[in-house]
């Protein structure tokens, strides 16, 4: 009797979960929608990058909405490991993570021996950097620092940052594991599809206003254009003008130089006579007085 109520208990035991199963279970379920929703705020909210939409090339763009190349993608996940690695006294150490998949899941554990150390993660990307965790001091020699966050908007880097630059006496030795859990095909293909919608309502959003800005550049340039054409039309009026009033300069300042010349001669005639007359005018009053 006592083996069939041993085989009873081990097949019913078999057949349900523990209380510590079951909640586990609850967790992950909650964690995964959680995950799956902050994805599908992050895609549904996707604003391509101001570099992205002033590319005169097409492709970028579609590229970052696309995402990556579902016929090589792999969901396993990527693990960065190192132990006792040193961080020296006034020094830090930066370990960079290059992320390409939104909705890429990423966990750390961070230890040290004997001492505490500053530990922060930043996210960095073209227009702008995000603070994951600020740089603070933990007590890592006593137990792990750990953290899980989700990565939405990709390209990023992530910097995970060992500091000990407050220590003046003490080196410090650090252990850290990092893992990136990329999200499964399905997800991919779904965040490509909300990525595209929320694209399209940003691209059209730029082409509307680029199209009123184009609307008032073009009336604007048809205005300088007539503005140009009627100034060079007088222009080419004054240059006319400006040659005939030249000439007219040109021959009155030889004229003015002329009369100039006549007249200082005429008065000089007058004044001192003619050079002819001299002998002519003697004899000839001689002989009237006579």
């Amino acid at each position: 009797m006592a083996e069939e109520k041993k085989a009873g208990v081990e097949s019913e035991n078999g057949g349900k979960s523990t209380p510590e199963e079951e909640l586990a279970k609850r967790q992950a379920l909650l964690e995964a929608r959680a995950i799956s929703e902050a994805t599908a705020t992050a895609d549904s909210s996707y604003v391509p990058s101001p570099s992205l939409l002033a590319s005169t090339d097409p492709l970028p763009l579609l590229k970052q909405v696309d995402g990556p190349d579902l016929a090589k993608y792999s969901d396993s996940p990527n693990v960065y490991v190192a132990k006792h690695v040193p961080i020296a006294v006034r020094k830090s150490l930066d370990v960079p993570i290059y992320v390409t998949v939104g909705g890429s899941v990423v966990e750390y554990s961070v230890t040290t021996e004997k001492y505490d150390i500053s530990f922060g993660v930043v996210a960095e990307r073209d227009e702008k950097e995000t603070i994951v965790k600020a740089n603070d001091r933990e007590d890592t020699h006593l137990s792990p620092c750990t953290g899980k966050f989700l990565v939405g908007t990709v390209p990023c880097t992530l910097v995970f940052t060992f500091d000990n630059q407050y220590s003046w006496i003490t080196e410090k030795s650090a252990t850290y594991k990092i893992t990136v859990t990329p999200p499964s095909k399905e997800n991919v293909m779904a965040g490509r599809r909300r990525r595209a919608k929320a694209t399209l309502k940003s691209v059209n959003e730029d082409a509307s206003s680029a199209g009123e800005r184009l609307e008032n550049a073009s009336t604007q340039k048809s205005s300088l254009e007539s503005t140009i054409e009627k100034l060079e039309k007088e222009l080419e009026e004054s240059k006319k003008n400006l040659e005939a009033v030249t000439k007219e300069v040109d021959f009155l300042s030889v004229r003015c130089d002329l009369r100039k010349t006549q007249i200082s001669m005429l008065n000089e005639r007058l004044e001192k006579g003619w050079e002819d007359e001299t002998g002519s005018s003697g004899e000839v009053e001689e002989g009237e007085n006579a």
